[in-house]
């Protein structure tokens, strides 16, 4: 092998082990989030463990934690104003929330496909926003949640989790979401060193 050919060798051969380094460095980051991510469900979990577990869920897909509170919890029908005794389940996930400062997170309001039109809801667009915007104030002024790391959305009926063709389904798709928002930029500045 020529002196010319040994340096390239070298050279590929320094690459490689670049780019080793930098998955290990990947694959130690995503699993940080993920037993993060699982720590966070367990603490959720334990502090919830009181609530009908048809009420609540909270899941990990795809390494984003969502939980899940059905409206019968959260609101009376058709209305967005949150009920007394959920500020107390809201409690308990605010504390947990709080716990985890680095955490941003989106509430997410979802309707069934039963058309609403009050004097202050033209449709289910403005039911899902004004639900989702409620437990947003509620986290923000009563438990002390930083406004800036939380969104609030609403998706009205299109994402359902079950077929409105039914009052089950219905029941299930009126739902507010908590999703814990993956920490994005910790992985694009793990890009960025490249």
């Amino acid at each position: 092998m020529s002196g010319k050919q040994a340096e390239s060798v070298k050279k590929s051969l320094e690459t490689l082990s670049e780019k080793d380094s930098y998955i290990h460095g990947l694959q130690s980051a995503m699993a940080r989030k993920d037993s993060l991510n699982m720590e966070l469900v367990m603490n959720l979990k334990g502090a919830l463990n009181d609530i009908n577990d048809k009420d609540i869920s909270i899941k990990v897909e795809k390494g984003v934690v969502y939980i899940d509170i059905s409206d019968k919890l959260l609101f009376n029908s058709g209305k967005y104003a949150v009920t007394d005794a959920a500020k107390k389940v809201l409690g308990k996930v605010a504390k947990i929330l709080n716990a985890y400062p680095d955490m941003d997170f989106m509430v997410e309001g979802h309707t069934d496909n039963v058309p609403i039109n009050t004097s202050c809801m033209e449709d289910n667009w403005d039911l899902s926003v004004k639900r989702a915007t409620s437990v947003i104030r509620i986290l923000q002024k009563q438990y002390g949640i930083s406004p800036q790391r939380m969104a609030a959305a609403g998706r009205s009926e299109y994402v359902p989790v079950a077929s409105n063709d039914n009052s089950a389904g219905r029941a299930l798709n009126r739902r507010t979401r908590i999703i814990i928002l993956p920490q994005l930029d910790q992985f694009f500045k793990l890009l960025v060193k490249k």
